[in-house]
C-alpha cells in the first residue's frame, strides 16, 4: 500500500523530514523540510495527478527558460510528486516594498506570459473568458453566486473577450513574490492556469503600466475572478462590490 499524507516524505529518502508549518496554505498544508540535507518545501494537497503533472511540468520549464520558481524536487525513483504531495525548492527573499520592486516584478510576468503562449490549460480549470458561458471550473461554481453578481462578472469578463491567452500565476499577493538585489521569484503557483495576461497585471503603483482604459477593463475582471474563485467568504463578497453593476 502506498504511504498517504505526510507518511509520503519517505518517498524522498530516508532522511526526509517536516521542520515547522509555513503560513499561506489555504488550500494545502505547507511545511519547511529537510530533503538529501538541504532545506525545501513541501505541500500537501488533494490536487489530481494530472493537476500536479501540469504545474510541476511548466515549473520546469520556467527555470529552464531562467525564470526563478520553486523547482519540483523528484522522489528516490524519479516522480515530481507522490500520493498529492510535492517537494520543491525553497527560495529566500522578501516581498516588493517600492514602485521600482513592482515594476521588476512586472517585468518577469511578462516574461512568463511570453514564454507560456498557447499553454494548454490545467485539468479541470477554465479561464475567465470560458465562464461566459460555463458555470464551473475547479474551484469556482457560478451556480453558487447571485444572479446578479454573476451578471456583473460575466460582463467584466466579456471586456477581454479575444484576447490571446498564456498561464498566469493567479496570486500575486506581496506573500508569493521573493525578492532579493539581483532576482525576482514567483512562488506559490497552485492557482495559476491559462487565462488572459492583463489579470496578473493589476499591480501596486500601476507597476505595468496600462494605460487608463486597459487598467480599468483588468481591474474589474481580476475583481471579478477573485469574487468568483472563492465564494463566498468575505474577501469575495468584498471583491464583488468592486465589480459595477451591468
Amino acid at each position: 500500500m502506498s504511504p498517504t499524507g505526510w507518511d509520503a516524505l519517505g518517498q524522498w529518502g530516508e532522511d526526509a523530514v517536516r521542520i515547522e508549518p509555513l503560513s499561506g496554505g489555504v488550500a494545502n498544508d505547507v511545511w519547511s523540510v529537510r530533503v538529501r540535507g538541504r532545506l525545501a518545501v513541501g505541500r500537501l494537497g488533494a490536487r489530481s495527478d494530472a493537476d500536479l503533472e501540469w504545474e510541476t511540468a511548466l515549473l520546469q520549464r520556467l527555470d529552464r527558460e531562467g525564470l526563478t520558481v520553486p523547482v519540483p524536487i523528484p522522489t528516490t525513483d524519479g516522480r515530481l510528486f507522490a500520493n498529492g504531495l510535492v517537494v520543491m525548492t525553497y527560495l529566500e527573499g522578501g516581498p516588493p516594498e517600492t514602485a521600482d520592486d513592482w515594476r521588476r516584478v512586472a517585468d518577469v510576468l511578462r516574461r512568463l506570459h511570453q514564454l507560456t503562449v498557447g499553454w494548454p490549460q490545467r485539468p479541470g480549470w477554465r479561464s475567465s473568458t470560458d465562464l461566459l458561458h460555463a458555470e464551473t471550473g475547479t474551484r469556482i461554481n457560478l451556480g453558487a453566486m447571485p444572479p446578479e453578481g454573476v451578471a456583473r462578472c460575466r460582463a467584466a469578463w466579456a471586456r477581454l473577450a479575444g484576447r490571446r491567452t498564456c498561464v498566469v500565476h493567479g496570486d500575486l499577493n506581496p506573500r508569493n513574490i521573493r525578492m532579493t538585489a539581483d532576482r525576482v521569484a514567483l512562488i506559490d503557483w497552485d492557482e495559476s492556469h491559462v487565462d488572459i495576461p492583463d489579470l496578473d497585471l493589476v499591480l501596486p503603483h500601476n507597476a505595468a503600466g496600462l494605460d487608463g482604459n486597459a487598467h480599468d477593463v483588468a481591474e474589474q475582471a481580476s475583481a471579478a475572478w477573485q469574487a468568483a474563485v472563492c465564494w463566498d467568504d468575505a474577501y469575495a463578497i468584498k471583491r464583488l462590490a468592486e465589480v459595477r453593476a451591468v
